[in-house]
């Protein structure tokens, strides 16, 4: 298969792709981090588990619904603008959580954080593929990879420390440093590169988005507390299952939609975004697991159990650049088929030796086979995809794979909280004299199994993908 594209000149785009990938890597490295400090903010405010991990899924949900409005946005404002909005949102509300004296202002200034980085994250893709040549596409897609999935995997790891050596908040205050920073960085270094064109906005879509996107993912997120046929769980659902199906009939009939679904009808575009959603449902899923399980069940310091998910952590930073690279020689189809294998292996070993007395080193094992796999999925799975499309479509592609890509992390949260959740409650009712470490155990190994048919089914589905080679104009 065969594509091609034209690239921006700027004055220097690796400065400019560090600007953009570094504060993407702060808001994704928030992503996660608060799930080192769920037990701490639990006790703090006095919530149970089902409630905060909203902190991570409404996160995650205000991505997937914004990220789609990007669009939009890149065709109406400038790249510096875009850039200045979402470090001025991002610190807003930084310290708005950092300051929060309860459950929901903290949660507000979540959300908060959350715009910023929904819109900086289709943005980085799009002048991505713009300013650099096609020959060098795949190793930095391989760093963009590398920001995508070590700034999630590592949050838990560097926030154990954080709050076992100061408090949970200043999570938060390390992050509005490093955001005051990149804005003086990121003002000179920045170029416009966005083609103005100021379409009109469709407000009916973007409502009927965020009803969708927001009304599928709360009725997953109360399913940990209630059953679906509570009025709670099934009418979000089928709210937000209407209102979809209502905005991807709208998208197709409009000259000008919100997002051109029209990216599908390129397969391995498609597969890629298929791939790159179970990708991040994978990581996401075990971002919040292995912290509660470490430190619920292991007993674990905040310190150690980020120590214990370090390895993992390191790998996928250290692959995930040489892949990029490789990539650009051997295609998607050399490393997609053994990514899904090698999370397959991970995902089993979690399911099957998690329990109250594990051996941490199986833990850390399990999480490096899994981490090795997921360096080899996220960015081939992006860039085989991205290269498919024509130029014009970039901006649409990289809003479509953002906000399943953000869709996937809120589902994988919300259903590993969820199964989690039901996977106990079927221990205590069959060893009611169990301790709480085993069935807490007993829950998160329940969830690993799903995590398992999800590789499973990754890696059935990798077989399909054929290389696209992309060809300058």
């Amino acid at each position: 298969m065969t594509t091609s594209t034209q690239m921006e000149q700027v004055r220097n785009p690796k400065a400019m792709a560090f600007v953009l990938m570094f504060g993407a890597f702060i808001g994704l490295f928030s992503e996660t981090a608060l799930n080192m400090a769920l037990t701490n903010i639990m006790e703090d405010f006095s919530i149970l588990t089902a409630t905060a991990q909203w902190l991570t899924t409404g996160y995650l949900l205000t991505l997937g619904i914004l990220v789609p409005v990007s669009v939009l946005l890149i065709q109406w404002f400038t790249t510096k603008q875009l850039v200045v909005s979402s470090l001025i949102f991002s610190i807003i509300g930084t310290i708005l959580a950092a300051l929060a004296p309860n459950f929901t202002l903290l949660l507000i200034g979540r959300l908060i954080q959350a715009i910023g980085t929904g819109i900086l994250l289709p943005l980085m893709m799009n002048v991505i593929l713009l300013i650099f040549p096609i020959h060098k596409r795949g190793a930095v897609m391989g760093l963009m990879g590398l920001v995508i999935t070590t700034a999630p995997a590592i949050g838990p790891t560097v926030a154990g420390v954080i709050v076992d050596t100061l408090d949970w908040t200043f999570i938060f205050w390390i992050s509005l440093v490093l955001y005051a920073g990149l804005i003086g960085f990121g003002l000179k270094n920045i170029d416009n590169v966005s083609r103005i064109t100021k379409p009109s906005i469709d407000v009916l879509s973007i409502c009927l988005s965020t009803i969708g996107f927001g009304g599928l993912i709360y009725s997953l997120s109360s399913i940990a507390e209630k059953s679906f046929w509570s009025t709670q769980v099934y009418i979000p659902f089928f709210i937000g299952f209407i209102a979809l199906v209502l905005f991807i009939l709208r998208q197709l009939k409009m000259e000008q939609p919100m997002i051109n679904l029209r990216v599908f009808k390129y397969p391995m575009f498609t597969l890629g975004t298929m791939l790159l959603f179970s990708g991040m449902l994978i990581v996401l899923s075990t971002a919040i697991l292995l912290p509660i399980y470490l430190k619920g069940t292991l007993l674990l310091s905040a310190a150690l159990a980020g120590l214990v998910l370090l390895p993992g952590s390191l790998l996928n930073a250290l692959l995930s650049p040489i892949v990029g690279k490789l990539f650009d020689q051997f295609g998607a189809k050399k490393f997609l088929p053994f990514g899904y294998l090698l999370t397959l292996t991970g995902s089993i070993i979690f399911a099957v030796t998690i329990s109250a007395d594990t051996p941490i080193w199986q833990i850390i094992l399990a999480n490096m086979i899994l981490f090795m796999g997921i360096s080899m999925i996220i960015m081939p799975a992006q860039t085989n995809g991205l290269n498919q499309l024509p130029r014009n479509l970039y901006g649409d592609g990289s809003a479509v794979m953002n906000t399943l890509q953000q869709i996937a992390g809120a589902t994988g949260t919300a259903l590993a909280i969820t199964l989690m959740t039901s996977g106990q409650k079927g221990y205590i009712e069959n060893f009611p004299d169990s301790s709480p470490t085993e069935f807490l155990a007993a829950g998160i190994k329940y969830t690993f199994y799903f995590i398992s048919a999800i590789s499973f089914i990754g890696f059935i589905s990798s077989l399909f993908i054929k290389r696209v080679r992309v060809s300058g104009s």
